[in-house]
């Protein structure tokens, strides 16, 4: 699996699944719902642990991660998994398919909102500005875009592989409305997902600034844990300060 992005989004997806979207698990295709994009399929782990929390997945199934002939594959997949809105992992079209979701909401009169989360590195992607662009251009303000601002991608650094600051700057000079917020604070993050859209007429840009391997010691800002999974060792460690952190939350 890819355990160092799934930790640094697991609080923003808690937040969306528990406090913001209007869904249905016991009708996952309700065509009234709010519509989620993880365009950072890599990091499915995490989408798929908080649909099993949320009603879509038992138990028995999340256990079967990426085995052979799960549902659950690496990537998340639209036609497997209910819940899942769009197949996704090839970084880049999130925010594309997002944006077509929005225009077509708008088209039909619909009053759905559409959120579109998306990894700091795949920013780097051109089809990612020209949804941008497009999404300014119609004037979506029923599409929110998340980054996962960990600031690591696969390859290191995101400001060492292909720098993308002036970032909110970006984002705003393409017309989007933007919200800086700490991406493990609740209250930061359900103020801004609660409160969006931003502004009339506008797309809303929710900067999260996260750690790439949230709450585990020995993978926070670790670029090697961008795609490996734990042995016995690491497990055992994990689990352990995961327990820490529940006790220390009750």
């Amino acid at each position: 699996g890819h355990p160092g992005g799934a930790f640094s989004i697991i609080d923003i997806m808690t937040a969306l699944y528990f406090e913001t979207l209007r869904i249905e698990p016991s009708d996952p295709q309700w065509s009234s719902r709010d519509r989620f994009i993880l365009s950072k399929g890599h990091s499915s782990v995490g989408l798929y642990t908080i649909l099993h929390l949320r009603g879509f997945l038992d138990r028995e199934t999340l256990l079967t991660f990426r085995q052979d002939d799960s549902l659950l594959c690496g990537h998340p997949d639209m036609h497997k998994v209910p819940g899942v809105e769009m197949s996704t992992g090839s970084l880049g079209h999130g925010l594309s398919v997002g944006t077509g979701l929005a225009i077509a909401g708008k088209m039909d009169g619909r009053d759905y909102r559409v959120f579109v989360l998306m990894g700091d590195g795949e920013t780097q992607e051109g089809s990612v500005w020209e949804a941008a662009m497009a999404a300014s251009h119609y004037r979506l303000d029923n599409l929110i875009g998340i980054v996962d601002r960990n600031r690591l991608q696969i390859d290191g650094f995101t400001e060492e592989v292909m720098s993308l600051e002036p970032y909110r700057m970006k984002w705003e000079a393409f017309g989007w409305v933007v919200r800086e917020i700490d991406g493990h604070d609740f209250s930061d993050i359900c103020a801004a997902l609660n409160g969006a859209p931003f502004e009339k007429g506008k797309p809303s840009l929710i900067l999260a600034h996260t750690t790439k391997g949230k709450g585990i010691s020995f993978m926070e800002n670790q670029p090697e844990w961008h795609g490996k999974a734990l042995k016995d060792d690491h497990a055992v460690i994990a689990r352990a300060e995961m327990q820490n952190v529940r006790k220390s939350n009750e």
